[in-house]
C-alpha cells in the first residue's frame, strides 16, 4: 500500500504536492469514489482516477542516455526534430526527462516514469552537482575563472558558486578546454555564464551527474540505472547533494 499522492507522482501525473491539491480539490477518485483527504493509501487493484481519466501504475523505470549534439530534451517536438524519447523505440513505457540538456548539448541525461523521484532530483533545494566540459573561444585568465568560481550575475539572478578548472589551452586557435561543477539547473546556465565573462562556448557536454558518468558509452546509447543506483541518488539528493 502507498500513499495516494505518491502513487500519482509516481505516474507522471504532477508532482507529488501538487497531487495533494488535486485530492483536496476533489479532482481524484479512488475506486470510483471521490478522495478528498491526504493520508489516503491505495494498493495495485485499487483504481485511481484524476479529472476523470485513470491513471496508468506502470513499474517505474530510470535510464541513463548519452544524448547527442543536435537532439531535443523532451518527447516530442513541433518542428520534427529528432526528441531523446527516439532512442528508447522498443520501451513499451512512457518515460521523460529528467531535466534538460540544450539542442547543441550533448551529454548524460536520466529519463523515468517515476514522477517523485524526477522532482525530487530537479528540486533546487537538493543540491546535486554535474560536471560539464566546455570548449570556449578565448582562453579565460585566471580572473575570469574566479569570477565563474565565486558567482556570476545572469538576468534571471546570481549563480550559486562554481567549481571551474582549466584543462587545456591552444593559443594558436585561442581556444580552451574548461571543467565546471555546478548544482543548479537553469536555462542554458554554463554557455550563459561563460558568455558572462566574455567566452563564447562552441562546444558543451555534459560528463557527470552526482556519481554517475559516461564511461564505456557512445552518443545515442542508454542504460537501465541499477536499483542500488536509484537509492544512492535518492539519499544524495535527500542529504543536500553531499556524497
Amino acid at each position: 500500500m502507498e500513499r495516494l499522492q505518491k502513487v500519482i507522482a509516481r505516474a507522471g501525473i504532477s508532482s507529488r504536492r501538487k497531487a495533494e491539491e488535486l485530492i483536496l480539490q476533489g479532482r481524484v477518485k479512488v475506486n470510483g469514489r471521490v478522495v478528498k483527504e491526504l493520508g489516503v493509501k491505495v494498493g495495485p487493484r485499487d483504481d485511481v482516477e484524476v479529472d476523470g481519466i485513470p491513471i496508468e501504475r506502470e513499474e517505474p523505470v530510470y535510464y541513463l542516455l548519452y544524448k547527442p549534439r543536435g537532439v531535443i530534451s523532451s518527447v516530442k517536438d513541433d518542428r520534427g526534430r529528432k526528441v531523446v524519447t527516439d532512442f528508447f523505440k522498443d520501451l513499451d513505457k512512457r518515460i521523460y526527462p529528467i531535466g534538460r540538456l540544450d539542442y547543441d548539448t550533448s551529454g548524460l541525461l536520466l529519463l523515468t516514469n517515476d514522477g517523485d523521484f524526477a522532482n525530487l532530483l530537479m528540486h533546487p533545494r537538493y543540491e546535486i552537482e554535474k560536471v560539464y566540459i566546455a570548449k570556449v573561444k578565448g582562453i579565460p585568465t585566471h580572473e575570469q575563472l574566479k569570477r565563474l568560481e565565486q558567482g556570476v550575475q545572469l538576468e534571471d539572478g546570481m549563480t550559486a558558486p562554481a567549481k571551474v578548472k582549466l584543462l587545456s589551452a591552444d593559443r594558436k586557435k585561442g581556444t580552451a578546454i574548461v571543467e565546471i561543477r555546478i548544482h543548479e539547473g537553469r536555462n542554458r546556465q554554463v554557455r550563459r555564464m561563460f558568455e558572462a565573462i566574455g567566452c563564447e562556448v562552441l562546444k558543451l557536454k555534459r560528463e557527470r551527474y552526482a556519481f554517475l558518468d559516461l564511461k564505456g558509452m557512445r552518443p545515442g546509447e542508454y542504460r537501465e540505472l541499477t536499483p542500488h543506483e536509484v537509492k544512492l541518488l535518492r539519499v544524495l539528493a535527500q542529504s543536500g547533494g553531499r556524497k
